[in-house]
């Protein structure tokens, strides 16, 4: 598996800071204008181990109808995007850890299905930006463990958890994050008869298995160097994020539904971590989250890792039990 084989090469990473320079990765972008960029400290941008595409991006997926497909099990967790006036569609996490992002159209609106496993961020986003429409792809570095991508009309690096160029000519540029959600298969289908599903893609990948066994239940997140969450958050304990607050899934698991802040956030247990067992389907149980404004809209949000969400958002609300 090359996430697996690669790992030796991820930990070599680690203690060669000096890589982290952008005379070392001109050869490899030499389109990249690193003259433009946010980034403070380059030692922050580390190399995951695979090169630029290493981790293959799917552009324009083959979609079936959800009744058509039968290589599923019922709890998996799927990535949920349902826009107005279009069938739903589902996207497999079983296929999003071996491929990270993919470049789909629903309708006439381009999007970018995007999943870092080291963070467990699953964010879709609108791909117009600056009346441009952009493809992505996976430079293989990583900034608080988190996937950096591009984009391939002009090879600006994007953060992945922030939608945000972070280098290039679209330094600065945000991208427009959806509301869409996970949930598993069964509950996909049952919600949503008239739905779409991707179909596995033509590569080489053992789909179905996860070659981060065991990673949620770590103590330490992989190739992470920065501080802990506060207030004795676990690291590794999935928040679920709405702009710069987050709340625990420990304490919407116990209180199932949370009014704060405008929003309704609703729990379920029905899905199977993605990040547990060496099968998906056989994952342990995780909840499936969702979020909606007072007029009963879903809201953007992420279900992420609790370190993750410190690192990018440092002075963000810790919405916790009173």
């Amino acid at each position: 598996m090359k996430h697996l084989i690669l790992v030796a090469g991820w930990v070599l990473a680690l203690v060669l800071p000096a890589a982290a320079d952008p005379n070392f990765w001109r050869h490899e972008w030499p389109n990249t204008d690193f003259s433009q960029t946010s980034v403070e400290n380059w030692v922050e941008i580390m190399s995951g181990g695979p090169p630029k595409d290493g981790i293959p991006a799917i552009h324009g997926p083959a979609m079936v109808a959800q009744t058509d497909e039968a290589g599923l099990d019922p709890r998996e967790p799927v990535i949920t995007v349902a826009l107005d006036g279009q069938p739903a569609r589902a996207y497999p996490l079983r296929y999003l850890l071996w491929h990270e992002i993919v470049n789909d159209r629903i309708g006439d609106l381009p999007v970018a299905v995007t999943y870092c496993p080291l963070c467990n961020s699953a964010l879709v986003f609108d791909r117009r930006v600056q009346g441009r429409e952009l493809s992505f792809g996976v430079t293989g570095k990583l900034r608080n463990s988190d996937m950096v991508m591009y984009d391939r009309e002009t090879e600006s690096w994007w953060q992945q958890a922030l939608g945000v160029g972070i280098v290039g000519h679209f330094n600065g540029a945000r991208l427009t994050q959806l509301p869409v959600w996970m949930e598993s298969w069964a509950s996909f289908r049952a919600s949503h008869p008239g739905g779409m599903v991707m179909v596995e893609p033509d590569h080489a990948r053992p789909y179905g298995t996860n070659p981060y066994r065991g990673y949620d239940s770590s103590r330490r997140p992989f190739l992470y160097n920065g501080e802990n969450p506060p207030h004795g958050v676990p690291p590794l304990m999935r928040v679920i994020r709405v702009g710069d607050r987050a709340w625990t899934m420990e304490r919407l698991r116990q209180e199932r539904e949370i009014r704060e802040a405008g929003l309704v956030l609703s729990w379920q247990a029905e899905q199977a971590s993605a990040l547990d067992t060496g099968a998906i389907s056989q994952g342990k149980p995780v909840g499936a989250i969702r979020v909606r404004d007072g007029q009963g809209r879903d809201v953007a949000h992420d279900v992420l890792f609790a370190f993750a969400f410190h690192a990018f958002w440092p002075d963000g609300t810790w919405m916790l039990a009173q």
